[in-house]
């Protein structure tokens, strides 16, 4: 593991108890990664939440692909984190993704498509390189829980989505489950999750959270928008 000193303040103290999800976790991580061997897929966003689901996916088999979206507009905490998450945990397939260059240059060649139409930033920087990334596989497993917004109430742990089978194993999570799990395992936090920011996005349509918001209410903050459209039929294949 990484010298706890050199990332000051990233990692919590131990704790004796963890939460009673995590077991009922690794069966469905087992249970996809045994059903579809070498079809399935981990999608991260190496964001606030990202390390117990990666830890989570180390502990079953390390080998296991992770997918994640650069969209050349993260956060460069992101960056540093996603680098450092594959190191300690010992992931041995993290795969980067992103816009293809001729796209970006056609469509965004300012780099500014986000100011005014957001969800064709996403659909160009975050949709269409995960459905190619995503092409070869069956399956995939994704991160999110139903206490992270309103629209992911009801959540559930398998569904099939435009033909593709979609695993949250950490649906029934709660955010305190969340810490207290990272606790556990001494696992790291990014840098931003440090600073007021439960949910991160890019860098150009994230900002800090305050108290007693919803803790996606920094994301796309004053345009109406919830979702980058991965977790939506929007995506072909997502």
């Amino acid at each position: 593991m990484l010298d706890c000193i050199t990332f000051d303040g990233l990692f919590d103290e131990q704790v004796a108890e963890a939460p009673a999800h995590v077991e009922d976790s690794l069966a469905v991580l087992r249970a996809a990664l045994g059903e579809h061997a070498g079809r399935v897929a981990v999608v991260s966003s190496f964001g606030a939440e990202s390390a117990v689901l990666l830890a989570l996916v180390a502990e079953v088999d390390p080998a296991t692909p992770v997918v994640f979206v650069d969209t050349r507009q993260h956060f460069s905490e992101t960056l540093a984190y996603r680098d450092m998450l594959a190191g300690v945990l010992g992931l041995m397939d993290v795969r980067s993704v992103g816009p293809d260059d001729a796209e970006l240059v056609a469509n965004d060649p300012g780099a500014e498509l986000w100011r005014y139409d957001p969800d064709a930033c996403c659909a160009l920087r975050k949709v269409t390189p995960l459905d190619r990334a995503l092409a070869p596989f069956d399956a995939w497993i994704s991160g999110r829980k139903r206490h992270q917004a309103a629209t992911r109430a009801l959540l559930p742990v398998r569904e099939v989505v435009a033909g593709k089978v979609k695993y949250n194993p950490l649906a029934a999570w709660s955010a305190a489950d969340v810490a207290a799990e990272m606790a556990a395992r001494g696992l790291p936090r990014h840098r931003l999750s440090l600073a007021g920011y439960p949910s991160i996005g890019c860098a150009t349509c994230t900002r800090a959270v305050a108290a007693g918001e919803d803790p996606r209410s920094g994301r796309w903050a004053g345009t109406g928008k919830t979702e980058c459209g991965i977790h939506t039929d929007a995506g072909a294949g997502i």
